[in-house]
């Protein structure tokens, strides 16, 4: 059985690459580089700041830390320095994890037009 278009539904599900298990959005190419240019900045900001946090949970000479630990004593607050670290451990870990997830969704979006030269080839790649 076919398509409108004259391809069988496998034929047709696999150009569109959803067999895979992904979904291309395709939008104008004006929202493609707004999201492509904001989704790399996020994502590198986030990695970066993600491994500065990780920095300042290892170093005990770290000027994140010092910080963090200052401002926790300016509150009042007095907290043991292996629970900062860990702290800091975990949302460093959490911040990077964010960066990747923004990335990998930036990803997704694609201008009309755009395609992979695996999905758009006429070859059996058997």
């Amino acid at each position: 059985m076919t398509d409108g278009d004259g391809t069988t539904g496998a034929e047709s599900t696999q150009r569109d690459g959803t067999e895979r298990g992904r979904r291309d959005v395709v939008v104008p190419m004006r929202l493609y580089k707004t999201v492509t240019v904001f989704s790399t900045l996020i994502a590198v900001v986030s990695v970066v700041f993600g491994f500065m946090l990780l920095d300042a949970a290892t170093l005990n000479v770290s000027f994140l830390g010092s910080i963090v630990t200052g401002g926790l004593s300016v509150l009042g607050v007095s907290v043991a320095d292996g629970v900062v670290s860990t702290a800091l451990a975990i949302v460093g870990l959490a911040v990077i994890g964010f960066g990747a997830g923004v990335y990998t969704l930036g990803t997704r979006f694609r201008a009309r037009g755009m395609g992979k030269s695996q999905e758009d080839s006429d070859e059996d790649s058997e």
